[in-house]
């Protein structure tokens, strides 16, 4: 293969569609937007829109709702714990919190707070500080010979209330 022989593969660059150039190309005059409307301006997407036909979204009750002021805590599992503690990433003497798991990159942000799950084993002795644990957890920590403190993170702001200036 030599360089003037380069191509590129069969169907991969097409022509642009002309239009506008005379009523024999097929796409002439209105170019192929019909007449007038919304649709035949530039910048138009209708999405969701049905024809006038009540859209899906519509259709479909409402379930369910978001909570807000809810804490995004992040998970902390038993066995990987047990894998950053072998792999040296944590070290396992004096007290290990969320800011040292963030430190030695066992987990991306703390978020509002750290969970340890009971999920894989863990035998090295360690003391933990975090924001929530299970009790598997705790009592697999306490069986190898650790200890777990749950500590309460200070709340975010509460959400304010709706109303005027006295609504209370």
């Amino acid at each position: 293969m030599k360089l003037n022989e380069l191509q590129p593969n069969d169907g991969a660059v097409t022509d642009r569609k002309r239009v506008g150039r005379g009523i024999g190309s097929g796409k002439g005059k209105t170019c192929g937007v019909g007449q007038k409307g919304q649709k035949a301006r530039s910048g138009v997407a209708i999405n969701g829109y049905e024809g006038g036909q009540m859209p899906l979204y519509k259709r479909l009750p409402k379930r369910g709702f978001s909570n807000y002021g809810a804490k995004k805590t992040v998970e902390l599992s038993l066995g990987r714990l047990q894998e950053a503690l072998d792999k040296k990433m944590i070290d396992a003497k004096g007290t290990i919190d969320e800011a040292a798991l963030v430190a030695g990159k066992v987990i991306k942000n703390a978020k509002d707070g750290v969970r340890l799950l009971a999920n894989g084993e863990l035998t090295t002795k360690v003391d933990l500080k975090l924001s929530g644990a299970s009790k598997g957890a705790i009592a697999a920590v306490e069986k190898a010979g650790g200890k777990v403190e749950v500590v309460k993170k200070e709340s975010k702001a509460p959400l304010p209330k709706r109303g005027g200036p006295d609504a209370q």
